[in-house]
Order: C-alpha cells, then structure tokens, then sequence
C-alpha cells in the first residue's frame, strides 16, 4: 500500500481540462502523449479552412526563397533612402508569429532589421506610460523592426488573464488608433498582422509543444491558463480588430492552420506595399485572397 502510494504522488498531476467546442464537451490531457483523434482529425479544417492539405513543401521553399530576395533588396532601399518599416505581428498562442518572423528575417541583415519581444514590464516600466517602452525600441533610419507582440498584449492576454484594470483596457483602445496616426505622420510604415488559427489547430500545436523536447520551451503556463478561455480570446480580438482597424494603421488578418500558407502570403503582403527599388513583381506573385483579408470584416 505504501509503495502504491508512493508511485501515486510520483505521477505528475493530470491537467486534463473539459473544453466546449463546437456544442460537444470534449476533454483534453496535455500531458498524455497520444493527441486525441478528434484533434488530429480536426486541426487543419478547423476554423472554416479553405485548404485540404498544405502547400507543397517544394513550392513552398521555392516561393519562400523568391520573396527573401526580394526582402533583401527592401533592406538595400531602406538604407539608400532611410525608410523606417515596422511589422506587428499578433494572434492567438501558437498561430505561428514566431514563425513568420523568422521567415520573414532569414537573410535579412541583422545590423539593420532587428525582433522585438518584449518580457512583461519592470516596476519602472509599470509607472510610465504604457506605449513609453515600444516606443524606446522603435526603427532608426534604414531599419526595419519586427514585434513579436506588441502593446497589443493590453487589448488581449492583459485583459483576459486580469494584468490590467478594465478601465486600462478601454483608455488603450482610444488611445491605439491616435498613437498609430502620430506613428503614420512620423513617416514610419507600420504593418499590423493578425495570425488566425482554429481552436483544435490551437490544441494540436500544443500538443506538439508539450510532447516535443525542442519545442517545449515555447508552451508556458499562460498557455495552459488560457485553455478554457477561447471565447473570452474571441471577444477581445474582434473589439481589438473593430476599434483599432483605421485606414492609417489597418489590420491585415492572414489565416495561419497552414503556416507555409501564411508565411508566404504574409511576405508578398508587405513587399506589394513596399515602393522598393528593383521590385520583381511576377516573384512576389499574387496574394491569396483565401488567406489574407483586411479588417474584422475578414473573420466572419
């Protein structure tokens, strides 16, 4: 009995969770190693997916190579004319930011295009005003700086996790769109793109995290938090997306279950608005417009 016992309280503690999705209770067990078949089975069409299947990984690095190129000649313009680019790169946990950054930064020079990825702030930092330290890290002349999230932390995972006062949350929301105007008239190009995924893609990119020694410094207890709070996820994003959309700074949603898909349609969005020397367009090719919408009007 005491060794039972014993090997009881040596098992980790189960974080098997009941989730409510689409009318069924479904429950989900992170730490088992077997993903559930209702998962695998649901993933990639999940969220209405206009795809069956992923791109081609063939196509997709040709294409991918392509368009670097041309991310390599927009470094060349930036520094022969000192254009300052910004690319915000939000989304729900695991649809693939991090990713997409690193596509998208692969060969550029790293003297003149830099990630920001900010920790949570300092207590100093909690005392300033709250875009004072985005601001700090902001391009110089010729750089291009891409935010692995942003002060949009406060129009999501802040007011769904309880790190802000309800009254921040709504001082954000007006204070955004007039920040972004001041950032437009600054002259720098501002990117924001909204990566969205399907609640069962969500869970089986968790999953992979979890079971995965290379990739499970990327899973936090946040995420495991937010497990039961996809609706409440939803609502902020759609508020976010609503209020925040303005034709100075609008937002680019880029559907992510595939992430080839988005990688690629990410980039050709920010080289077709780009006026760079030396542009191929039949490289860049043709934006998918399956995958990539603009506004909150796109996710409905």
């Amino acid at each position: 009995m005491a060794a039972e016992t014993a090997a009881a309280q040596s098992r980790p503690e189960s974080r098997a969770v009941e989730l409510r999705i689409g009318g069924k209770s479904r429950i989900f067990d992170i730490d088992n190693p077997e993903l559930p078949k209702w998962i695998d089975d649901e993933a990639f069409s999940s969220d209405d997916y206009p795809y069956k299947k992923k791109l081609d990984e063939d196509e997709y690095e040709e294409t991918l190579t392509k368009l670097q190129i041309e991310l390599v000649k927009v470094q060349f313009w930036m520094q022969a004319t000192g254009k300052r680019v910004m690319a915000v790169f939000e989304g729900r946990d695991a649809a693939g930011k991090g990713g997409a950054i690193h596509a998208t930064m692969a060969y550029m020079n790293p003297r003149s295009a830099r990630i920001v990825a900010l920790t949570k702030p300092t207590e100093t930092e909690r005392g300033q005003w709250y875009f004072q330290r985005y601001v700090a890290t902001f391009p110089t002349a010729g750089e291009f700086v891409l935010f692995d999230r942003s002060w949009y932390n406060r129009a999501g995972v802040e007011p769904v996790m309880g790190f802000c006062t309800p009254e921040q949350y709504e001082h954000f929301l007006k204070q955004a769109p007039r920040f972004e105007k001041m950032i437009a008239d600054e002259g720098i190009q501002l990117f924001k793109f909204w990566l969205n995924i399907g609640r069962e893609m969500q869970l089986k990119r968790f999953h992979d995290r979890r079971h995965d020694p290379l990739k499970i410094w990327k899973l936090s207890p946040m995420d495991i938090a937010a497990l039961n709070k996809w609706d409440d996820y939803t609502e902020k994003r759609d508020r976010m997306l609503k209020e925040t959309h303005t034709d100075h700074a609008p937002w680019t949603v880029i559907r992510g279950n595939d992430k080839r898909r988005a990688r690629i349609n990410l980039i050709r969005h920010i080289l077709k608005n780009l006026d760079y020397d030396g542009k191929d367009k039949a490289a860049i090719g043709e934006i998918d417009d399956k995958i990539v919408g603009s506004g909150p009007g796109f996710l409905k």
